[in-house]
């Protein structure tokens, strides 16, 4: 009898796909401890992560080979989360930005929205709250799309 193909593990390996399987996400951040917590948590839900340290770097990828989604924090060396965010958000095929801050004015939250920024996140920030913006930002941009 020819060998069938096991259709039980073919439905198995689907359902252990995390929510964010080949999505790919930059995370931005100039706190290691952040970076390397964000980059964990977004791996651990299969998606496919880069990591920059400054806002040229990010800006500069952005540019070369665009993410599907940036986790941006506001405060960066070389050059601001604001400036990242205006730079990006003009590029034509522009990614989601969720910009995660430890500053509480409603000012830069207003300045950052009027920048496009699509969500906009207070420090310390459960990494289970950041993954599900993701994925709901995510998903709402692949409903757009199949409309």
């Amino acid at each position: 009898m020819p060998d069938q193909p096991d259709t039980q593990s073919d439905t198995q390996d689907s359902y252990d796909q995390g929510r964010l399987a080949d999505v790919r996400v930059l995370i931005v951040d100039d706190e290691r401890d952040i970076l390397e917590s964000f980059d964990a948590a977004f791996q651990s839900e299969d998606a496919l992560t880069l990591t920059a340290a400054d806002g040229d770097e990010a800006v500069r990828i952005c540019a070369d080979d665009p993410p599907d989604i940036v986790i941006l924090d506001m405060m960066l060396p070389k050059r601001s989360g604001f400036l990242v965010l205006e730079k990006i958000k003009g590029l034509e095929d522009s990614p989601i930005v969720i910009m995660v801050t430890a500053n509480e004015g409603q000012r830069h939250q207003a300045y950052g929205e009027s920048l496009g920024v699509d969500a906009y996140l207070q420090k310390p920030v459960p990494l289970s709250l950041l993954i599900d913006k993701a994925v709901e930002l995510i998903e709402a941009q692949d409903n757009a799309r199949d409309d």
